[in-house]
Parts: structure tokens; sequence; C-alpha cells
């Protein structure tokens, strides 16, 4: 049985918490049912407690960004489900979703119908108002970057291709949407760097691997699911078909690779060159990815 296998990982990272955690929970569903989400969907969503992840990730986010924080996290796994709800994946389908998403944050226009235009509208508003442009650019990239993984892999499921591991590592960084959430770390915190910070090789590979440890965390917690459904789209699986292994020998690998690329974080961050304040909130903000990923996969019913 797949859901017999351990998931034994260890995360040094201390876990916290914003204090505005439950009230932005209780706005939260209220906005998704003031957007026209049908109650049964409305209820789901309130179970996957999509809030409290984002009070892990951004603990110190004022109260009302908060609240932004967690409107756009709601519809990135909206956006996530639509893709998802197929039997049969619809890459085309998929495509103009993006394509209506990316216009709307781009020029403030899309076809992208229903909620799921409306909602991305009103949760955009606050960060295209205050933020400037080279954020709004670089914020519009990572989004660019996380869709385009949808889209490759609905192509992937439509066709029956399932990726090597180094070729589906790569495609997890962009599906899992970390770097989408490590942009959201400057409008959360206030301040923005330089961009040569954003692009210097070491916060670069301080990103990545934070976004790998997220994302093979989440690879083995769904991987019963993703066995069923992900088309070899999951780190485990991918190991597995690559290597000739059982699942459980899959997953032992992947549990090492994991902890192995835990032990180097630290060192990782070390290498950052000196940068203040606000370089330190940005990566203590990806580190809070790693950590507050875990903590609320195990609270959330998404996952339980």
């Amino acid at each position: 049985m797949l859901s017999s296998i351990p998931l034994d990982l260890h995360c040094p990272i201390h876990p916290v918490i914003s204090p505005y955690a439950e009230d932005a929970h209780e706005w939260l569903d209220g906005w998704t049912r003031e957007h026209g989400i049908p109650d049964v969907y409305a209820d789901r969503l309130a179970e996957g407690r999509i809030a409290r992840y984002a009070a892990r990730l951004y603990p110190d986010a004022s109260a009302s960004d908060l609240r932004v924080l967690s409107a756009l996290f709601t519809w990135f796994f909206l956006i996530d489900d639509e893709c998802d709800r197929a039997s049969v994946p619809e890459p085309e389908r998929v495509r103009a979703l993006v394509g209506g998403a990316l216009s709307l944050l781009r020029t403030g226009t899309g076809k992208l119908p229903g909620p799921l235009g409306t909602m991305l509208a009103d949760a955009w508003r606050e960060p295209h108002r205050r933020m400037p442009a080279r954020w709004q650019a670089r914020f519009v990239s990572a989004v660019e970057h996380h869709l385009g993984g949808v889209v490759v892999e609905a192509r992937n499921k439509a066709s029956g291709h399932r990726p090597g591991v180094e070729e589906y590592v790569e495609l997890r960084r962009a599906t899992s949407a970390a770097y989408v959430s490590h942009t959201l770390i400057d409008f959360a915190g206030g301040e923005l760097l330089s961009e040569s910070f954003y692009r210097h090789p070491a916060v670069r590979a301080f990103s990545r691997t934070g976004n790998d440890l997220l994302s093979w965390f989440n690879d083995l917690l769904s991987l019963e699911r993703d066995a069923a459904t992900a088309g070899g789209h999951n780190l485990v699986l991918a190991l597995a078909t690559e290597r000739d292994l059982t699942i459980e020998e899959a997953a032992s690998v992947a549990r090492e690779r994991w902890h192995r690329t835990m032990r180097q974080f630290p060192a990782l961050r070390e290498a950052v060159p000196p940068h203040g304040p606000a370089g330190r909130t940005y990566l203590d903000g990806v580190e809070h990815g790693v950590r507050g990923t875990m903590d609320w996969s195990f609270e959330s019913a998404r996952y339980t």
C-alpha cells in the first residue's frame, strides 16, 4: 500500500505563523463566496485552510496584506484545480486559461471567465496599485513560468509522456508556484532590493533549492494520489520509471535526496553576499516557504 510508505522527513527550520491567521481564514471564506464560488466548493476551500498557508509563509505581513496574499493563493489553487478537473487533460483549454490570466495581470483585461477572472482582478488590485513596475514585471514573469509549466504538464498527460527525473525536477520548479510565492515576500515585507540581488547566482541557488525542498516534500506526501492521477509527474514516480525501481525503493531514494538537499540548504544561504535587513527578510521568506508548506500540508484537508 502506498499509504504505508513513511514520510520520515526532518525539517530544522523554525515554524512561524502570523497572529492574523484566523482573521484571514474567516475573511477568505466570505470572499470566495462573494465571488460566486458554489457552497460545496467554497466549503472545500475553507477546509483547505489556504489563509493559514499564507500566514505561515508571510508571518510579518499586516492583517490587510495577509488577506490579499490569501486571496492570491486561493486563485492559484483554483486555477490548479480547474486545469486538473477533466479526466482527460485538455491542453488547449489550459492554454486559454493561462493566456487570459496573463493578459489580466499585464493589462487589466483578459478573457478569463467567471469567478476565476473576478477573483484574480480583485486580488491583484492592491499589488498592482502599490508595487513598482519592476516588481510587477518580476511577479508576472514568475506567474508566466508557473502557468507555462502547468500547460506543459497538461500536454504531457494528454500525450502519455512521462518525464525523466531531471526533466521532471525542472518542470516541477515551475508547477510548484514557489517562485511566485518568493516574489510576494517583497509585497508582504514592504521592501524591494536591487534587481542584481534577485539575479545573483547565490540567491537564485538558494531560491531554487527552497523550491525543490517544498516540491519534493509535496511529491512524497501526495504519492498515493499522484500514482493514480499524475501521469508520472511526481519525483518518486519519475525515479521508479527511470531507474527501474519499486515505488518503495524510489521513495527511499527521494527521501535521501530531500535530506541531502536540506543539509546543503544552510551553506547556500551563507553563500549569499551581505544584503542588509531586506535581504535577510527575503531569505527568511524562502525558508518559511519550505517549513510553512510542510506544516500547512498536515493541517489542510487538501492532503489529509
